[in-house]
């Protein structure tokens, strides 16, 4: 596909024709005549005309390409068009002025350049998706008793920048990552700049977790159930505006933007691949448009074949002081299904209605065997026993969801308002088998006892959303955003533990051990955003209002809690100043809240597992955050590009893990527990640089480096603080373009010491069985790592319709996860890799051809794949 300044031709190989073909008709125009009263006008004629060259005159002269008469409603609508050369549209009817208009598509160089021969023509295409909407232009309500405006002129953009800065996110494209082919969204979060994953898929931004949207809107998916193949960029927005939610915390937001189907007739792709522990991934996506409907279907199927090995090594100091050193080895086997079909009815030119049903299933059965060693410090001595401990889990959940869309386009361009809900529900069972062998001696020597534990667990989810967007615009920069949403979910949990003393499954239900609770929560909120710029210098200014409560109930203890939380308000403002030479300065600041959940508030201890025992805080409080951000922008010659940011956030009244010790009412012992506590404060201050350069026409390179200082005051719970903590990460992605279409992309990744993340949920270093891990973000550290990806892959086929990738994950096995904890009460240490060296080979088979104009008809709000599946991991 080739590019050229000036009158701009466009050279053949698109998906529908090879080369010389010539340039596919993508052009798609529609309006509505009405008479000065703004009734319709019906029956009437509209051509258009377009200039053909006439061998005999040697002049070019009018041809007719296509014509009409407009509908009941005076709506006309033409497909199919040729977007390069003038068209000349011709309106008459009976009683009324004949009307003629030039239609234009004018098309501009994208700032970044061309693509380079030989890309891959379906994402070349693709790349334009920051303006290919201007090729469906609305022509608006055309009224015949006057004349109409020159149609405006359409911009096209022919190359996706890898790195995008908008006034309130930075986006990331990803699509073309050659590493995450086959993989799942923890694969595509290694290589986006500013993100970090740790080894169990825990997400974190800046040092905490942020928030994890689909297409805009929260997902409680985990990063492992997502897959790679279905994303096409990623928005990290590290300073979230009103317009969105203002619960989660100041980390901000990741938004996974799924890849959109702009086609039109019949096309999709084939994908399928496996790894070497013997995981087999595969997916396909199949969309079909006739007249006024478009169907869709796609499907994805993930399994995991996961090992992870590690140690734990724990001091505890109570009564009589113990030592704990674990050896494990976990592996889970299991796999993640996503099925979806959608309708889509475009009532008119400029109403569209969506409807999609959704079947998720997920069935895994994580395994883990551990051998500990326990010593006992008595005045007199030590003592020492040995056990052998296997845990083996069987969770399964399936659920279904339900999404309603709807977005209708005003006449005035840009001018739109969107509805959507999203309905999902779903079921989980979760059973896990502990059997803990205690040994007359070292590993290897007969059993002297055995203790078994059973865990039967199960659970409902049911998900509500409802959401409305308007935006009105008042020119080409100033506009107004405001929306209402209500979001309510419903949980049912029941987890009854029983234990068997004699290892002859001789079992008796443990109350003590059991949870079984009902909760609802209801989040209602409303904002309303406006921008706008004055020459070079943009703002955006929003204030969003939200209020929420909660209710729950512990069925077996016949307890009942609620909670209300008034109206707050959450200001967000960001300034915008471009300067000479591709220059651009942003400054934001906005407020949030994180409010404490349901479990973490209920005052029960929960003993279902004995080395991890755990107890809400009903004295809990939300906290606030305030976070500050200054950010410069250069964009260089030959599609290069510099981001440096400075930031600050402050969070009032923190909710962090903490270990306490208590007395173990079924042991009757001195034993620690993890519970939550408001800390004074916390605050993180940084420095962040990315670098987005083309070295050469074959060789280019993403950098990124974050240099921070995090400290977390925990004085008023009478322990000691942390010292602030100074800590810096690294990436770097390289891509090559090979003869004989070969391309090759090698990631790089390092974490110096850092402070473990705050509000991770406790399940930092989880994972089946894992609960013997003791972590509290106030109290620790993670030690430095590193490591190293690598992947190839090659086109083939006609049009490069197929392509077969190779990749290897973590080439020098040194992406350790080494944690240190500690408290008053023990010290620990916690060491895992999980995957290490891990080879993927991938095939991937595209077919159909392109259209501009489906996307801009339809409400992309919606979720596109849940919004909840709360409890069913």
């Amino acid at each position: 596909m080739g590019f050229l300044a000036g009158s701009f031709s466009l050279k053949a190989q698109f998906p529908a024709g090879g080369a010389g073909k010539g340039v596919p008709n993508m052009g798609h125009i529609y309006g509505k005549l009405i008479d000065s009263t703004g009734h319709p006008v019906a029956a009437a004629t509209v051509i258009l005309l377009r200039n053909k060259y006439d061998s005999v005159s040697k002049k070019s002269k009018q041809v007719l390409l296509k014509g009409l008469t407009t509908n009941a409603k005076g709506e006309f609508s033409f497909e199919d068009l040729p977007i390069f050369g003038p068209l000349k549209l011709k309106i008459s009817a009976t009683g009324f002025k004949s009307l003629e208009q030039n239609v234009v598509f004018q098309v501009k160089m994208p700032a970044g350049g061309a693509p380079k021969p030989g890309t891959d023509p379906a994402q070349a295409i693709n790349a334009m998706s920051s303006t290919i909407n201007g090729f469906d232009k609305d022509l608006g309500n055309i009224k015949l008793t006057t004349d109409i405006s020159q149609l405006q002129v359409v911009t096209v953009s022919a190359s996706k920048s890898t790195l995008k800065m908008d006034i309130d996110k930075k986006v990331y494209n990803v699509e073309k990552d050659l590493i995450n082919a086959g993989g799942t969204a923890m694969d595509v979060m290694k290589n986006v700049p500013s993100v970090n994953v740790d080894i169990d898929g825990n997400l974190t931004l800046r040092n905490s977790p942020p928030l994890l949207y689909i297409d805009g809107r929260p997902t409680t998916l985990t990063l492992d159930q997502i897959p790679a193949d279905a994303i096409e960029s990623v928005e990290v927005i590290t300073n979230p505006s009103a317009k969105y939610d203002a619960s989660g915390g100041g980390a901000g937001i990741v938004n996974i933007v799924l890849k959109k189907n702009r086609k039109t007739g019949y096309n999709g792709n084939v994908r399928g691949g496996v790894d070497s522990h013997g995981a087999i991934n595969g997916g396909v996506n199949f969309n079909l448009r006739q007249d006024k409907f478009n169907f869709t279907a796609n499907g994805f199927y993930n399994q995991n074949h996961s090992v992870t090995d590690g140690n734990v090594n724990r001091y505890n100091v109570t009564d009589t002081p113990t030592s704990i050193y674990q050896t494990m080895v976990n592996k889970n086997k299991g796999a993640f299904a996503f099925g979806s079909l959608g309708l889509d009815y475009f009532m008119t030119n400029r109403t569209t209605f969506s409807l999609t049903g959704i079947h998720v299933h997920g069935q895994f059965n994580p395994n883990q065997l551990l051998d500990v060693t326990n010593n006992f410090f008595f005045p007199g001595g030590t003592e020492t026993d040995y056990s052998q401990r296997t845990v083996n889990t069987d969770r399964e959940f399936n659920a279904n969801g339900l999404q309603f869309a709807f977005k209708h386009l005003f006449p005035k361009e840009g001018e739109n308002i969107t509805a959507d809900l999203n309905y999902f529900a779903g079921m989980n069972e979760n059973n896990a088998l502990t059997v803990t062998n205690y040994l007359e001696g070292q590993p290897g020597s007969p059993s002297s006892g055995v203790q078994q534990q059973m865990v039967n667990g199960s659970g409902t989810n049911k998900f509500l959303t409802i959401q409305t967007d308007y935006v009105h615009p008042f020119d080409a920069k100033t506009k107004l955003e405001t929306g209402l949403r209500l979001n309510t979910q419903h949980l049912v949990s029941n987890t009854n533990t029983f234990y068997d003393t004699t290892g002859k499954d001789n079992f008796y239900l443990v109350p003590a051990a059991s949870t079984n609770y009902i909760n609802t929560n209801n989040v209602y909120a409303a904002y309303i955003s406006f921008t706008s710029a004055i020459k070079d210098f943009g703002y955006q200014m929003g204030l969003r209002a939200e209020s929420s409560n909660y209710t729950g109930e512990l069925i077996n203890e016949k307890m009942n809690f609620s909670n209300s939380y008034p109206i707050s308000l959450f200001p967000s403002l960001f300034l915008s100043q471009k300067l000479k030479n591709k220059q651009e300065i942003q400054i934001s600041y906005t407020r949030r809240i994180n409010r404490p959940n349901f479990f973490q508030l209920i005052p029960f201890t929960d003993y279902s597992d004995s080395l991890n025992i755990t107890r809400g805080n009903p004295n809990l409080l939300p906290e606030f955050t305030n976070s500050f951000e200054f950010s410069y922008l250069k964009t260089l010659t030959g599609n290069n590009t510099f981001l440096a940011s400075l930031y600050y956030k402050r969070t009032n009244q923190l909710i962090t893990r903490f270990v306490d010790t208590f007395t173990n009412a079924i042991s009757g012992k001195p034993d620690l527990v993890n519970t939550w506590v408001n800390a004074n404060y916390s605050q993180t201050a940084g420095a962040e640089f990315t670098a987005v350069n083309t070295i050469t026409k074959w060789f280019d390179v993403t950098t990124n480096i974050n240099v921070y200082n995090s400290y977390i005051n925990v004085t008023n719970v009478q322990t000691q603080s942390q010292p602030a903590l100074w800590s810096w990460f690294g990436k770097i992605n390289a891509n090559f373009k090979l003869p004989w279409k070969l391309k090759m992309q090698v990631t790089g990744f390092y974490q110096s010491k850092s402070n473990l993340p705050v509000n991770s949920g406790g399940n930092q270093g989880g994972g089946p069985g894992g609960g013997q891990v003791i972590t509290s973000a106030s109290q620790g550290y993670i030690a430095a790592f590193w490591d190293v990806d690598a992947a190839l892959s090659k086109s083939f086929l006609k049009n490069d319709a197929a392509s077969i990738s190779f990749s290897v994950s973590d080439i020098f096995r040194t992406r350790w996860s080494d944690q240190f904890s500690e408290s008053p009460y023990f010290t620990q240490q916690y060491n895992r890799i999980r995957d290490p060296q891990l080879l993927k080979l991938n095939f991937t088979y595209r077919f159909g051809k392109m259209d501009v104009s489906l996307f801009k008809r339809k409400n992309m709000n919606t979720s596109g794949s849940q919004d909840a599946m709360q409890g069913l991991q």
